[in-house]
């Protein structure tokens, strides 16, 4: 798993602990069992750190399971997006199963339960079961189709089982409790006819179990010890162990819950994210503004810092929402140390330095970390005209403003102390051109005569330099809290695109994925439509928060 730091003891680790040392359980065996439905978001990162972390810390197995009981849903897609996930979050699964593996065995179940007279076909529409349901505060009522006996049973949902019923016709539910307070108690339906290809199976079947029931007959057939899941799940609990106890199993897996992972001014629901895509609010799964793992991984996010980020939010069962800027800060934490550094001008404004000889260019060494001297130093190269970020001058300064103003000497990042003499503007009242003149006797930023220089600006040169679009992101909504009119709430300053932009001409070579942070400005990611011919940048993240 490579860096993966352990998780801080927690209450899942306490009850792990006690039954080590009881021994009701002699080993830990856990299971990531994502939907193949979607890609993966930060909610399932605490999911798979947990699960994974939990096996590693007691010289167990964690298992990657598809739960694949719904082929309307499921692509391969899915699948091939979620192992590359796991794999980018820096953790390995001991086996890779799929709920449709364990297909034949879960029918089987459902069988015996027939045969136990614990489960019963069903004629009643998806409508009327929620209807004889019942509320939270009224119980439900009997299926008029509960006390078929065994043998009827057997036959129809041997029937169904041949394609004989369309879909929605016929349902297999279990013989539970109808005024049980538990909803989820109140015969749940355990198979349901549907006539589609499935994409492990293929046209084998015709009939799929539901989530609940394939669940834990997984878990248990799998002989995982411990199913953690987060807590939307702790209401089936009791379903997932009646399940295991009707079915029987030497070592019964043990449910134990935690709070999901909420994260404000962002949105993880799967048909929320779906319904952004197809509208063109966003660009896809892996738009860097979306929180799915991919989208994030596009943005520069390391997969350190995500784990970082999980460890710092801790594992707990009360629900919470953790602030967007902890995962920011974590992403800073990380870049501040593994990026190396570069010079870039988002909004280009020229200088030429008068005094500086014309035609004259000199290479000038600078390091490329000034934590990190074993990443060594790049050179870039001056001359007589420059390029400096247009919202380094004013024309009035402001109270306590230190960059370049008509009469002010300002440090070049490595380069020279210049003093502004004299502007351009442009027929619109624009500036458009810096006059300057530099102090040879400067070199390196270095004062020759100890006057002191309160403004360091970073710069590109004129003859060496590569030219780029940038894509500012941000967060994608401007209220904590989206709900379901998130469109509302949409953040219109969540991309900004900046063309004309100039990077230091040693980043000529920049590969999809490599992060850097430019001086002053933040940091910054290649993304994957970057080629050597047309960069593409991405800020992953700002310096300091605007938020």
């Amino acid at each position: 798993m490579g860096e993966l730091t352990e998780l801080p003891s927690n209450f899942i680790y306490d009850i792990i602990d006690e039954e080590l040392a009881s021994g009701v359980n002699k080993r830990v065996q856990t299971r990531f069992p994502p939907e193949p439905n979607g890609y993966l978001h930060i909610g399932h990162a605490k999911a798979i750190c947990i699960d994974f972390a939990t096996a590693e810390k007691y010289g167990g197995i964690c298992n990657l399971r598809f739960d694949d009981t719904n082929p309307s849903k499921e692509d391969v897609e899915y699948v091939d997006a979620i192992k590359d996930d796991i794999r980018w979050l820096g953790f390995k699964w001991d086996k890779c199963f799929y709920a449709s593996d364990y297909f034949d065995f879960i029918y089987d179940c459902a069988l015996k339960l027939i045969k136990k007279g614990r489960a019963f076909v069903c004629d009643l529409t998806a409508d009327e079961i929620r209807e004889y349901r019942g509320t939270l505060t009224e119980p439900g009522r009997d299926s008029p189709y509960k006390n078929r006996s065994i043998e009827e049973n057997l036959d129809l949902f041997g029937r169904m089982t041949a394609g004989e019923f369309p879909d929605g016709t016929r349902v297999l539910r279990a013989k539970i409790d109808m005024s049980s307070p538990n909803i989820n108690m109140r015969d749940p339906v355990i198979y349901r006819i549907l006539h589609m290809s499935h994409h492990q199976t293929g046209d084998k079947w015709c009939v799929y179990p539901m989530y609940d029931f394939a669940h834990p007959l997984s878990d248990a057939c799998e002989r995982v010890t411990y199913s953690l899941c987060s807590l939307e799940f702790e209401n089936h609990r009791p379903l997932y162990n009646w399940f295991v106890d009707e079915i029987g199993f030497d070592e019964p897996p043990r449910q134990i819950e935690f709070a999901r992972l909420n994260l404000n001014y962002s949105i993880t629901s799967k048909r929320k994210c779906l319904d952004m895509i197809e509208r063109k609010i966003v660009n896809g799964w892996d738009d860097p503004r979306m929180v799915t793992l991919c989208g994030m991984r596009r943005r520069g996010y390391p997969a350190k810092a995500i784990r970082d980020f999980i460890e710092r939010v801790g594992v707990a069962k009360a629900y919470s929402v953790v602030d967007y800027g902890l995962l920011e800060s974590c992403v800073r934490d990380e870049l501040n140390v593994s990026s190396p550094r570069a010079m870039a001008v988002l909004k280009p404004l020229k200088v030429i330095i008068s005094n500086y000889p014309e035609g004259k260019t000199e290479e000038i060494p600078v390091e490329f970390h000034p934590d990190r001297p074993e990443l060594g130093t790049r050179k870039v190269t001056f001359s007589r005209e420059i390029y400096v970020e247009r919202d380094d001058f004013m024309a009035e300064p402001i109270k306590k403003y230190f960059r370049l103003f008509p009469g002010n000497e300002v440090r070049l990042k490595g380069a020279y102390f210049i003093t502004c003499d004299s502007y351009e503007t442009d027929e619109f009242g624009e500036v458009s051109c810096l006059h300057c003149t530099y102090d040879p006797a400067s070199y390196g930023g270095v004062s020759p005569d100890g006057r002191k220089v309160r403004g360091t600006l970073h710069w590109v040169g004129a003859t060496d330099f590569v030219p780029a679009d940038v894509l500012l992101y941000d967060r994608l909504f401007n209220v904590e809290d989206p709900g379901d009119d998130y469109e509302e709430h949409f953040n219109g300053e969540s991309l900004v695109k900046l063309e004309g932009c100039m990077l230091e001409g040693s980043l000529r070579g920049m590969k999809p994925g490599d992060v850097y942070q430019f001086m002053r400005l933040g940091y910054f990611c290649a993304d994957k439509e970057s080629t050597a011919e047309k960069l593409i940048i991405n800020r992953t993240v700002a310096l300091n928060s605007s938020w």
